[in-house]
C-alpha cells in the first residue's frame, strides 16, 4: 500500500461514508496529501451511533437572574407576610374588611416594569440604613376608593382624574405611611430596616431610581375593598437588596433550632431586670359607696373597710397579690412588713 493517498482517492472515501450515512458532505480541500498516518486502517461502514440531542435552556441577557429560586421563594413568604399585616391594618383603619392577595413575584429589568404602569401613583421611599430607593405603586382607582372611606363616603367613588388636590395628597401620604410600616414589620426577622417616604408622583416619567436595564423585583398584589378592585406593586431594586441578599435563605423561616442567647446577654438581661422598677401598692381593704356619700365626705369621716383592724393586708404588684403584709412606721415613714407570700391567687 502506498504512503499517501491521491486527492481523487480521498474525494471518494469522502464520497463512500457520505453515501453511507445518507447525509451529504462538502468539498474538502484537503490539500496536495494526507499522510496515512491520520487515516484509519479499516474503511467499512461507520459504526456510530445517532447523535444525541443537546441539552440547553434559553438565556436572556437583557434579564439577567439575580435571585435564586430560595431567594425568590424567601421573598414571597415576606411579602405574603406583609400583606396579611396590611390588611389588617387597613380594616381596621377604614372600619371595614380589606383583602389583600399577592399575586406574584418576579425579578425584570427596570424599565419593564415602568412600561407597564399606567394611572397610578407612585411613591418613592428610601430603607436606612441601605443605600437606594424603592417604589410603591398604588392604583388611582383604589386609592380614590380608600380616598372615599376616609372622608365619610360609603367607598365608592367615580373619580378617575390623574392628579390630586392637596387634600387628597395628604391622605394618600398617611396611607403610604402605614403600608411602609407594616412592611418595616414584615422584614424584621431578615433585617433591620427604617423605611422613609421621600416623593408622591403621579407620572412615571419623572420617576427613574435606577438606569433602565437594571433588575429589579416586582412584587405585585390585588387589594379587594368591598366591590373595588385595584392593583399594588412593590418596586425593589437588586442592588439595593444585594447587601441582605445572603439573608434571604429559607432557614431563616424553618430552622427549628431557637438560639440561645449567650451568658453575656443573659447577665445583662438579669441586670436590667434586676433594676427596673414596678409598681406596688398596699391595699388596706375595700368598699362600696353611693355618690351622695362621696359628694358630702368631710374631713374627719371614717370609711368603714371590708377588714379588720388587726388582719393582714395585700401588697399587689403589677396588678396580682404577691404579699400579706402588716402595716407600721419606719422612723418618720409609713411601711409594712412582710408576713407571707400568696400563691396561686390572681
Amino acid at each position: 500500500m502506498a504512503d499517501v493517498l491521491s486527492q481523487s482517492e480521498i474525494e471518494a472515501l469522502l464520497a463512500s461514508l457520505s453515501a453511507d450515512t445518507g447525509g451529504s458532505s462538502a468539498p474538502l480541500d484537503a490539500g496536495p496529501a494526507m499522510s496515512m498516518g491520520s487515516m484509519p486502517m479499516s474503511m467499512g461502514p461507520s459504526r456510530a451511533g445517532p447523535a444525541r440531542p443537546i441539552s440547553y435552556e434559553v438565556y436572556d441577557f437583557r434579564r439577567p437572574d439575580k435571585f435564586s429560586k430560595d431567594q425568590l421563594r424567601t421573598l414571597q413568604i415576606t411579602h405574603e407576610t406583609f400583606a396579611r399585616l396590611l390588611a389588617s391594618s387597613l380594616s381596621g383603619y377604614l372600619r371595614t374588611m380589606v383583602h389583600i392577595d399577592l399575586i406574584s413575584v418576579e425579578q425584570v429589568p427596570y424599565d419593564e416594569y415602568m412600561r407597564f404602569l399606567s394611572s397610578s401613583i407612585l411613591n418613592v421611599f428610601s430603607l436606612a440604613p441601605l443605600e437606594g430607593q424603592a417604589i410603591l405603586e398604588l392604583d388611582f382607582g383604589i386609592v380614590f376608593t380608600v380616598i372615599d372611606r376616609l372622608l365619610g363616603g360609603t367607598g365608592v367613588s367615580s373619580k378617575r382624574a390623574e392628579d390630586l388636590t392637596e387634600i387628597e395628597r395628604s391622605l394618600v401620604q398617611t396611607l403610604v405611611d402605614r403600608a411602609l410600616a407594616q412592611w418595616k414589620a414584615a422584614w424584621a426577622d431578615i433585617a433591620e430596616m427604617s423605611p422613609t417616604r421621600q416623593l408622591t408622583e403621579t407620572n412615571a416619567q419623572f420617576v427613574q431610581i435606577v438606569p433602565p436595564s437594571d433588575t429589579v423585583v416586582s412584587v405585585l398584589f390585588e387589594i379587594r375593598l368591598g366591590d373595588a378592585r385595584g392593583a399594588m406593586s412593590l418596586c425593589i431594586p437588586y442592588v439595593f437588596l444585594k447587601p441582605v441578599a445572603t439573608d434571604l435563605t429559607g432557614q431563616r423561616w424553618y430552622s427549628p433550632v431557637t438560639p440561645v442567647p449567650s451568658k453575656e446577654v443573659q447577665d445583662r438581661i438579669t441586670a436590667k431586670v434586676r433594676t427596673t422598677k414596678i409598681p406596688c401598692v398596699i391595699e388596706l381593704g375595700r368598699t362600696q359607696l353611693a355618690v351622695r356619700d362621696v359628694l358630702g365626705m368631710e374631713t374627719g369621716d371614717i370609711i368603714r373597710l371590708d377588714r379588720k383592724a388587726t388582719e393582714p393586708i395585700e401588697l399587689r404588684i403589677g396588678g396580682r397579690s404577691k404579699f400579706r403584709v402588716r402595716p407600721g412606721t419606719m422612723g418618720k415613714k409609713l411601711a409594712v412588713q412582710v408576713e407571707s407570700v400568696v400563691h396561686g391567687e390572681a
